[in-house]
């Protein structure tokens, strides 16, 4: 008779994250070439170089949050050790500078500076609306 226990449900559903992960990593570079080369032929390289970055960016981002995923899986339901727990911080830690870094990348700006950019403020021409021209005189 086999006995299956939780800790090797856990192991298999990390390594399912992870193969989920990379999946998405891969799906993801073909796609970002098959619509920077559509991009590419109708509008120019720039502009396909442009789509190039933010739809693998984007593949990228999703894919590390996947493997995040994984690793806290594996963690704490499979080896839940002080010293995994610090490897995990640390790879937690990593990813997210990565994930931001990679954010910022793709949008150009600041995550607290994206909604200044976009034009969703309520008005005001109060710190938020320093160096941007008014509606009424330029």
């Amino acid at each position: 008779m086999s006995t299956v226990n939780f800790t090797d449900v856990m192991e298999h559903v990390a390594r399912a994250f992870e193969v989920v992960g990379a999946a998405v990593l891969v799906v993801g570079l073909v796609w970002s070439i098959v619509a920077a080369t559509r991009t590419w032929r109708t509008t120019g390289g720039r502009s396909g170089y442009r789509t190039l970055r933010e739809t693998f960016g984007g593949a990228l981002l999703l894919s590390i949050e996947i493997l995040v995923a994984a690793d806290l899986i594996r963690t704490v339901a499979v080896s839940p050790t002080l010293t995994s727990v610090a490897v995990l911080g640390l790879i937690v830690l990593i990813r997210t500078f990565l994930s931001f870094s990679l954010e910022v990348e793709i949008e150009g700006t600041l995550p607290w500076r994206r909604a200044l950019l976009s034009g969703l403020r309520t008005g005001g021409s109060g710190a938020a609306g320093r160096g941007t021209p008014d509606r009424e005189g330029g």
